[in-house]
């Protein structure tokens, strides 16, 4: 567990890049047992590379995503229904597994 400073956070890929790495690569390895690998990697790979997670106060974050992610999303096939669903379980275990490397969880 890393010592969490809210001010650092405002210099994330600075302070606590590694933290953040390992909380993507966290969720990415949760999500791909679960749902379908090939969308689980365009979504990571085409939506969140482009994401941005904020701290929001009390041990909660938020990630930000691109503007248009169904849009991103190429080389797999999948109705706009199904990604938004398995994109908003992937953010949700995204923000799990930074408080989680944070010790907030």
């Amino acid at each position: 567990m890393t010592d969490f400073d809210p001010e650092r956070f405002e210099d994330k890929y600075v302070h606590y890049f590694t933290e953040l790495q390992r909380a993507y690569k966290n969720a990415f390895e949760q999500m791909n047992e679960t749902y379908d690998s090939e969308l689980i990697h365009a979504i990571d790979q085409q939506i969140l590379n482009e994401s941005e997670p904020f701290y929001e106060g009390d041990g909660e974050f938020r990630i930000e995503l691109p503007d248009n992610p169904g849009e991103r999303t190429r080389g797999v096939v999948v109705d706009q229904e199904k990604l938004d669903q398995v994109l908003d379980i992937y953010v949700d275990q995204l923000e799990t597994e930074i408080r989680d490397v944070f010790g907030f969880e």
